[in-house]
């Protein structure tokens, strides 16, 4: 784990999306795919490194949150932070088992023919930082922070996420007035 935090919670008015998902495999899955889909509304490729390395990350969190953090009948919440300032996409996801702590990868490397454990290695390998927090006696949050693409990208994501939340918010007007 790299030790660097930022502390952002989405009241800072940065870009994000915040989303209740089942802790099943179909959850996970459709975190994944949800990440790659609000990467494009603001205006990050789905083929680019950036949406890559952020679909993996949300992957690996939401699959662990499944695996190592379910209580049956609880959700888990994957939050995604556009934080242009600090120049990274900051991915959270939370569970219902505070007391089960993922471990640091470099420090119990999974045996070679193990089935799992290398999950948090790849978490590792493409994110700049991450880390677990315990907010509450509930929940925790695994995080992650994803590098941006350089400054000229970064510029059209700024415009594109402006745009992109104008017409998320018209789209959940819309949807609320049709129930």
């Amino acid at each position: 784990m790299k030790s660097t935090s930022i502390k952002v919670e989405p009241s800072t008015g940065a870009p994000h999306l915040t989303v209740r998902l089942s802790s099943t495999a179909r959850g996970a899955r459709l975190a994944r795919r949800l990440a790659g889909q609000q990467l494009a509304a603001w205006g990050l490729p789905y083929d680019s490194e950036t949406s890559h390395a952020v679909a993996l990350v949300t992957d690996e969190l939401a699959a662990n949150a499944v695996t190592h953090g379910r209580t049956p009948g609880r959700d888990f919440r994957l939050t995604l932070l556009l934080l242009h300032e600090h120049g990274v996409v900051r991915v959270e996801v939370t569970d219902t088992r505070p007391g089960c702590r993922p471990r640091v990868p470099a420090a119990e490397p999974a045996a070679p023919d193990a089935p799992s454990g290398r999950g948090l290695l790849l978490v590792a390998a493409c994110a700049e930082r991450w880390d677990c927090e315990v907010r509450d006696a509930y929940t925790k949050t695994v995080w992650a922070e994803v590098a941006l693409p350089p400054a000229s990208v970064s510029r059209h994501l700024s415009r594109a996420a402006a745009e992109g939340d104008r017409t998320m918010a018209g789209q959940s007007q819309r949807s609320t007035l049709g129930n």
